[in-house]
């Protein structure tokens, strides 16, 4: 083999290396992006279900208001009818008279 051959191998033999080299960085790169995005996947997954929680119990919490709501009205209904039959026992004991 000539020098120019030689010389020709050896910066083949270097970059061939070199593109190695690059390729195990870049398995190694994306190993770890893969487990980021895992414990990303997993934490998104937490995040959904606490949000799924969280709906559940505002949804809870609104039928209980609208229960609640419908009680303070039910007690205001009979306030309002307690009085309307106060009225009207005054008026009939006035036609008694």
């Amino acid at each position: 083999m000539t020098d120019d051959q030689e010389r020709l191998l050896a910066v083949f033999e270097v970059r061939v290396r070199d593109l190695m080299a690059l390729c195990d960085r870049q398995k190694r790169e994306i190993e770890g992006l893969i487990g980021t995005l895992e414990s990303k996947d997993k934490e998104l997954e937490q995040a959904m279900q606490t949000i799924r929680g969280l709906e559940a119990k505002c949804e809870s919490m609104l039928t209980a208001r609208i229960i609640s709501a419908n009680e303070k009205e039910m007690k205001s209904a009979r306030m309002r009818l307690s009085k309307l039959v106060r009225e009207v026992d005054k008026c009939i004991a006035l036609l008694n008279e």
